[in-house]
């Protein structure tokens, strides 16, 4: 039980890339020296008390051997010595790991601008025409082995964007953009977290890296970028209606359709994602219907409110959204 945080889905232990790769050295160096001092310090007690025992046993208390002070003396000179040698080591060590970190900043192929919410992740991937901009939510895809450079912000609260498998933490400050690099030395799925507390579902703030080689990055990025499909069939044309009847289209972007709310989430390309809410809930038909009949329900505090539907309209959206690949 103690070891269940160091699995590979989201973990620190697990580098996946040079940014993460030098914050595990810099884990492993600390974590060492920490291990060392304390071992030290418990033999430094160890040997107090049994020198305390042996002086009882015929020895005043209060006599003062000369001797032993000296020695006592040059051993607390070296402790305070080492301590500084030591802290200054670990202070250098540190300032080339973060060295190392920001060296990647200027080599970045592509750049994706998240903005984090109360409580998901949206995601930009800015192109050479800001009206062909691809929008998408809590899943970002990158191509294997290429630096990419995320900017950050925040309109609301702090938060804070970590994928341990791939970099370090990186505070959302309102008014106050951020940026880290981050990439990925092999193919995967890596989970990241909001790592700072902001509000009532902060626990569900979850966000997924894909990464996968660059022809499936941009085979992926080429469907992203395209409007969403045209309903087929009775069913899915009900659903595609009563969306855009309600409120749904309020707060939510369909590219291709009147839809083009931009408070929540964009859905242009929603049954393409791995999860919903935030990776609160798979992508099944079934968790799609319960989180648009009630997300109260599965995400108490969520923006998302609950929009009233009957029963069959609400079988018909479902279908709808899921076809929205």
């Amino acid at each position: 039980m103690a070891l269940t945080g160091c699995s590979d889905w989201q973990s620190a232990l697990h580098a996946r890339g040079s940014n993460a790769r030098s914050i595990l050295d810099l884990i492993w160096s600390f974590g060492a020296v920490a291990t060392t001092t304390w071992l030290l310090v418990m033999a430094a007690m160890a040997m107090a008390l049994f020198h305390r025992r042996r002086a009882r046993a015929g020895h005043s208390p209060l006599r003062i051997d000369n001797h032993r002070e000296r020695r006592f003396g040059r051993a607390v000179v070296g402790a305070t010595a080492s301590t500084v040698l030591i802290l200054a080591a670990l202070t250098l060590t540190s300032f080339f790991a973060g060295r190392s970190v920001a060296s990647l900043s200027g080599t970045a192929t592509l750049t994706v601008r998240i903005t984090g919410h109360q409580w998901w992740w949206e995601i930009r991937y800015p192109g050479d025409n800001p009206s062909r901009m691809i929008v998408t939510a809590n899943e970002i895809h990158v191509p294997v082995g290429e630096p990419v450079k995320i900017n950050l912000d925040s309109p609301d609260v702090i938060h804070s964007f970590w994928v341990p498998g791939l970099a370090g933490k990186r505070d959302l400050i309102p008014g106050r953009p951020s940026e880290l690099t981050l990439i990925a030395d092999k193919p995967g799925v890596y989970r990241g977290q909001c790592a700072e507390f902001c509000g009532y579902q902060h626990a569900h703030m979850a966000i997924t890296v894909i990464a996968e080689s660059r022809e499936a990055f941009d085979m992926w990025r080429s469907r992203q970028d395209a409007a969403a499909a045209a309903p087929v069939g009775d069913e899915e044309r009900r659903g595609q209606q009563a969306f855009l009847s309600t409120g749904c289209a309020l707060c939510h972007t369909v590219r291709g359709t009147p839809a083009n709310g931009t408070i929540g989430p964009d859905l242009t390309h929603l049954a393409s994602r791995r999860a919903l809410a935030a990776d609160t809930l798979a992508m099944t038909p079934g968790a799609l219907a319960a989180w648009i009949a009630d997300p109260q329900s599965t995400k108490p505090g969520a923006k998302m409110p609950r929009v009233a539907l009957s029963a069959d309209d609400l079988n018909a959206v479902a279908t709808y959204l899921g076809s929205l690949e």
